[in-house]
C-alpha cells in the first residue's frame, strides 16, 4: 500500500513539475521578448542625438565639401563650379606633394618610435621598483599638457639663444649648438622628437593597462618552463598586448596624419616647407592665400587618407590579434 501510495504521489507530482518547467520556460521567454520589443522604443531615444549630430557635423561637412568643386575664395559671394579642377591642381602643386611626404614621415616616425618608447616605459614601471608610482605620474604628466603650451615652451627651449643651446654651451663645445627649428635638416626631427616626448607617456598608460590585465599565473608558468625574459616578451607579453597595441597604433597614426598644433606654433610649416603638413597647408590656403575651395579639396583628401590608412591598419591588426588568440 505504501509503495502504491508513493507511486501515485510521484505520478501526480510529475504533471506539476512539467507545468512548473513549462511555466518557468514561459516566464523566461517572456523575459527576452520585452527586450526585443524594447529595441525599437530605445531607438527612438537616439533620434534627438542623431539629429543634433547631423545638424552640427554632417550637414555642415557636406555643404562645406561642395565648395571643393568651386572657385570660391572664402570672401566673394560669387562662386563658379569648376568640377575637379582643385583636385587636379594638387597633382601639380609641389607644396602639396611636400606636405604629403612630410605628413607621412611624421606619422610613421610617431607611430613607430612613440609606441616603442611607450612599451619600454610600461615594462619599466610595471616592475616592482619602489618609485614606480612616482615615475608613472612624471612620465604621463606631459600628455595632459595642452599641445599649444607645450609647443610654445619647446620653441623657447630650442631657440638659437634658448635653454638647450645655453646648456650645451655650458657643458660642451660651441659646435654642438644648433638652430634646432631654423635648420631645414633638423626642424622636422625636432618637431617629431617633441611630439614623441609629450605623448610617449600616453602610450605607456595604455600598454600598462594591458600588462596589468595579464594573469600572474601566465608569468609563473613561463618561469617554471624556464623561459627567458626575451622569450617571455616575444611569445607571451606581446601577443597578449595585441588589443593595447591596436589602440596605440590607431591613435598615433591618426594623430600623426592630422598633426597641426605643434607644427604651427613651433615652425609655422617652415623653414621654407621643411615641416609643412597637410593640416598647415590647409590652414594657409584657407586663411592666408584666400583659396578656400582649394583648401577644402585638400581637407577632403586628408580625410579620405586618414580613413583609408586607419581602417586598413585596424583590419590588419584585428586579424593578427584574432590569429594570436
Amino acid at each position: 500500500m505504501a509503495q502504491g501510495f508513493e507511486g501515485e504521489v510521484t505520478q501526480s507530482a510529475e504533471p506539476g513539475r512539467r507545468r512548473a518547467k513549462s511555466s518557468s520556460a514561459g516566464s523566461a521567454g517572456t523575459v527576452t521578448r520585452p527586450g526585443k520589443r524594447a529595441r525599437p522604443v530605445l531607438a527612438w531615444f537616439l533620434i534627438p542625438a542623431l539629429a543634433l549630430y547631423a545638424f552640427v557635423v554632417l550637414v555642415p561637412s557636406a555643404r562645406g565639401a561642395a565648395f571643393a568643386f568651386t572657385d570660391w575664395d572664402g570672401l566673394n559671394p560669387m562662386r563658379h563650379f569648376v568640377g575637379l579642377a582643385n583636385f587636379r591642381k594638387m597633382l601639380e602643386d609641389e607644396a602639396a606633394r611636400d606636405a604629403l611626404r612630410q605628413t607621412l614621415i611624421i606619422a610613421v616616425a610617431i607611430t613607430v618610435v612613440q609606441n616603442a618608447v611607450g612599451l619600454l616605459l610600461a615594462l619599466g614601471v610595471h616592475s616592482r621598483i619602489k618609485s614606480r608610482n612616482v615615475l608613472r605620474v612624471l612620465l604621463f604628466a606631459p600628455a595632459v599638457m595642452t599641445p599649444v603650451v607645450t609647443a610654445a615652451l619647446w620653441k623657447y627651449i630650442l631657440a638659437p639663444e634658448g635653454a638647450l643651446n645655453g646648456l650645451i654651451a655650458a657643458i660642451g663645445p660651441d659646435s654642438w649648438q644648433q638652430n634646432w627649428l631654423g635648420d631645414p635638416t633638423l626642424a622636422l626631427c625636432s618637431v617629431v622628437g617633441i611630439i614623441i616626448w609629450q605623448f610617449a607617456g600616453y602610450s605607456m598608460v595604455i600598454f600598462l593597462a594591458g600588462l596589468q590585465g595579464i594573469p600572474q599565473e601566465v608569468y609563473e608558468a613561463a618561469s617554471v618552463d624556464g623561459a627567458s625574459d626575451w622569450r617571455r616578451l616575444r611569445h607571451i607579453i606581446l601577443p597578449l598586448l595585441a588589443p593595447a597595441t591596436t589602440i596605440n597604433l590607431m591613435l598615433s597614426i591618426i594623430g600623426g596624419l592630422k598633426l597641426f598644433d605643434q607644427v604651427w606654433v613651433m615652425t609655422g610649416g617652415g623653414p621654407g616647407t621643411a615641416t609643412e603638413t597637410l593640416s598647415t597647408l590647409i590652414y594657409k590656403n584657407a586663411f592666408q592665400f584666400n583659396e578656400y575651395a582649394y583648401s577644402v579639396a585638400l581637407a577632403i583628401v586628408l580625410t579620405v587618407f586618414v580613413a583609408v590608412i586607419s581602417g586598413g591598419q585596424y583590419r590588419l591588426l584585428h586579424r593578427q590579434g584574432r590569429a594570436a588568440r
